[in-house]
């Protein structure tokens, strides 16, 4: 029995064990299978994952990859593109940059705020003789000089002092017609009226015309006096000439005030209103800074030099103030509307000639995006700009850095300053391949002018560029004087102090932009010094012109004193064109004597 009983449960043990290797085999069978299938669609989800992931560069956002790497420009390790939470938001338009690419290219912000305009304004000028205390005294009637009291120019007369003798015959008849009048001017009033009048009419005094009468008989000769107290500034007879009537025979001036007459630019009349002040000094009154208010605008612009006269009025009691001394002045003004308006910096601004272009930037995004956007500008403030149209205040846009924004921009196909309508730009190569061409890097740098490299450039190299400027400063006077054999002298000395600039000073992108540059200087160097014709040279030494600005702005300069970036709009059928001089005074070395004083200031250059 107890045997039966054993080979039961011994069966049963052997049963169950083969039912729970069948249930583990049909158990993998059937889960395993599922949990391979999840891992499997989980590697291929994280694979999915790994593949979305879109590389840049944080120098030039514009590089896109699928996969890590060098970026193709400058050779940075790509890094991994940062999603935007907002993209179904975002505008197709949009310029992203990562910080780490603003950081790098040196983008900088600026929020749109409302302020009052204001700018200084330098002006030149010259000190001129008050034209109301001026006295020209011309012959009222003929005869000759019997004597003079004046002997030279310069002399100092009071009002009433006798100036001359004259002998007039014809003065001699009219004033024995009133001797004889006097007689009866009782019985004959209007006859003695009408002698008397005749002698006023040539500027004889009532006292002189009293005399007379009081005169038992006339003197034949007759007294000039000066009609004001001042300078006598011409002397146009000596003893013994005949004058007939209407000749000149001096002139009087009062200079114990005078008039300071500056010379405006059309660019600054909007700046100048009646009571702005004005401070000026004067090179021959050293140490000494003068004020006043302007009294008077020009209400014509000159047609030769394409300035308007703006003038202050001076006491001169002691005469320190000569007529045609040089003054210098600058008047700090505010435009006539007396309202804020809204003010942006000059660097924010992309100029095409007709069109004013920024880059806004787009509100709400984790990852900084810029949108094009041309605006309407009003009046120049200094180193701001008024805006008439386009932004609203608090709007922030990108004040530095904004051609490094645009060249990607323009290389990604979006709207911007050189292809307002978007579009990718023809470069002739795969479009489907990340990589730059030459022609686009080129594109990229051409618009990267807002670099500087001052802060790093080497002092030496600063004091070769200074060394290189002061004699192109002598080729530029040699352009005013248009001396054509001292223009090609000194173009050769230019070219001489040009291969003394050591390139080795500079490192890096600096090496490579003053190649660029210097090798534009000497082309054109070369063709003042082998191109016929002043013109031809003239147009040469325009570039050159704007080559040693943009030296001097990204490479700085050591100097003595500062020098002046100038400007002169009728420059090449009223194109314009820029020089740079040591004198704030100008001296236009596109037009020399024709138009000499045709241009303005635009900027100083010290030492940087």
């Amino acid at each position: 029995m107890k045997k039966n009983i054993f080979k039961i449960k011994k069966r049963e043990l052997i049963i169950i064990a083969i039912t729970l290797i069948v249930g583990i085999s049909l158990g993998s069978l059937f889960f395993g299978s599922s949990s391979n299938n999840n891992k499997q669609a989980l590697n291929h989800s994280e694979t999915e994952n790994v593949e979305k992931i879109t590389w840049t560069c944080s120098m030039h956002p514009q590089i896109k990859k699928d996969k890590a790497g060098d970026c193709p420009i400058c050779g940075m390790d790509l890094i991994p593109l940062q999603n935007n939470n907002n993209v179904e938001e975002a505008d197709p338009n949009e310029i992203q940059m990562t910080e780490s690419a603003m950081k790098l290219a040196e983008v900088q912000t600026y929020i749109v705020k409302k302020g009052a305009p204001e700018k200084s304004i330098h002006l030149l000028g010259k000190v001129k003789a008050d034209e109301r205390n001026i006295a020209s005294l011309t012959a009222r009637f003929g005869g000759r000089i019997e004597k003079l009291y004046v002997n030279y120019i310069g002399q100092n007369v009071r009002k009433g002092q006798k100036l001359a003798s004259i002998y007039s015959p014809e003065l001699n008849t009219a004033k024995q017609e009133l001797l004889d009048a006097a007689k009866y001017k009782t019985e004959n009033p209007s006859f003695y009226k009408a002698t008397r009048n005749k002698l006023k009419l040539w500027e004889l005094s009532d006292t002189q015309i009293d005399a007379i009468e009081n005169s038992s008989e006339p003197n034949i000769y007759f007294d000039i006096l000066s009609p004001i107290s001042g300078t006598v500034t011409k002397r146009d007879v000596a003893i013994g000439n005949y004058v007939k009537e209407g000749n000149p025979l001096f002139e009087v001036i009062n200079l114990r005030r005078v008039w300071i007459m500056f010379d405006a630019y059309e660019s600054d009349l909007p700046w100048i209103k009646l009571g702005d002040e004005v401070s000026f000094t004067l090179q021959s009154l050293p140490g000494k800074n003068f004020s006043a208010k302007v009294s008077y605008i020009d209400p014509f612009i000159n047609a030769n030099t394409r300035v308007a006269q703006v003038r202050i009025e001076m006491r001169n009691s002691n005469l320190q103030f000569k007529p045609e001394m040089f003054v210098n002045g600058i008047l700090k003004s505010k435009t006539a509307s007396s309202s804020e308006q809204l003010l942006i910096p000059k660097t924010s601004i992309l100029w095409t000639g007709k069109r004013a272009v920024v880059y806004v930037r787009v509100p709400n995004r984790e990852t900084p995006s810029f949108i094009y956007r041309e605006i309407t500008l009003g009046a120049e403030a200094g180193t701001f700009y008024v805006v008439a149209n386009g932004l609203s205040e608090g709007e922030e846009i990108a004040s530095n850095g904004v051609f490094k924004i645009d060249a990607s921009a323009q290389l990604l196909g979006k709207p911007s300053m050189m292809n307002p309508d978007g579009g990718k730009v023809s470069t002739g190569h795969n479009h489907s391949e990340t990589k730059m061409s030459n022609e686009e890097m080129k594109a990229m740098d051409d618009k990267n002018t807002n670099v500087s490299y001052s802060k790093k450039v080497n002092n030496k190299f600063k004091t070769q560029v200074g060394e290189f400027v002061n004699i192109y400063l002598k080729m530029k006077d040699a352009f005013v004087a248009t001396d054509e054999k001292m223009v090609e002298k000194e173009a050769n000395n230019s070219l001489s102090a040009l291969k003394n600039v050591d390139m080795k000073l500079l490192k890096g992108d600096a090496h490579i932009e003053w190649m660029e540059i210097s090798k534009t200087l000497k082309e054109n160097l070369n063709g003042i010094v082998k191109m016929k014709g002043i013109e031809m040279k003239r147009s040469h030494f325009s570039i050159v012109s704007n080559k040693i600005a943009e030296v001097i702005e990204k490479f700085g300069i050591n100097l003595k004193s500062p020098v002046y970036l100038e400007f002169c709009p009728m420059a090449f059928d009223n194109k314009g064109a820029f020089w740079i001089s040591k004198d704030k005074e100008i001296k236009n070395p596109y037009f020399g004597n024709k138009m000499l004083k045709c241009g303005e200031v635009k900027k100083e250059f010290n030492n940087n």
